[in-house]
């Protein structure tokens, strides 16, 4: 199935939860948000939210400095 991530078409396997996409794209930073449409989805849902197809997913790592 299609997903947009961080506004780039992506194919990814049908069902995917949002924590089986962090550890395909193998993201390591420790401070990361993770939001599907509009919505902020909690870490503590990473690994029971299923993406859909067509679903605009965006994330974000933070980066401290100043």
């Amino acid at each position: 199935m299609k997903i947009i991530l961080n506004g780039e078409e992506k194919e990814v396997k049908e069902g995917i939860t949002v924590q089986e996409l962090i550890e395909e794209l193998r993201i390591k930073a420790p401070n990361y948000a993770v939001a599907v449409g509009m919505e902020v989805i909690p870490k503590s849902e990473y690994s029971s939210y299923r993406l859909k197809e067509g679903d605009r997913v965006e994330i974000v790592t933070f980066v401290g400095g100043g």
